[in-house]
């Protein structure tokens, strides 16, 4: 699995993603006080799948947007940058494992609420976005 994640971090690395957030991409959370917009991502499932002769692995990852801007056009910018980067992509995974496939399989938009932002504003969007991976185990 550090693989993976390794390969997932690696990728975002001098994206337009990564530019489109000012490099605030997490894993699993956020610092305190952190600036709008961020990602932060995290496995939601992972689960083993075995034949006689092969193993794999099957992964739901979230990446969840963050925006105070006080129109969607940010947010939904950002996404488009994920979803560039991520959707049927190719990923280097070291250590033998293989990428079989990475898509997205769910967008959710989260209605907004409110948080004490340290960039003046106290209301934020939240769009949570799902990517299924399959990876083979070598």
């Amino acid at each position: 699995m550090k693989n993976l994640l390794t390969a997932i971090t690696t990728k975002t690395s001098g994206s337009a993603l990564s530019t489109a957030v000012g490099g605030r991409i997490f894993l699993d959370q956020a610092p305190a006080k952190v600036i709008f917009p961020y990602i932060v991502w995290f496995i939601v499932t992972s689960n083993p799948e075995k034949t006689f002769t092969e193993d794999f692995e099957n992964i739901l990852i979230q990446f969840s947007i963050f925006s105070t801007a006080s129109s969607a056009a940010e947010i939904a910018d950002i996404y488009a940058a994920l979803d560039a980067l991520y959707d049927e992509c190719t990923l280097t995974i070291t250590g033998g494992d293989i990428l079989l496939r990475m898509h997205r399989t769910n967008l959710t938009t989260v209605p907004g609420g409110s948080i004490d932002a340290p960039d003046a504003s106290n209301s934020f969007r939240h769009w949570a976005v799902e990517y299924s991976i399959l990876i083979e185990k070598i």
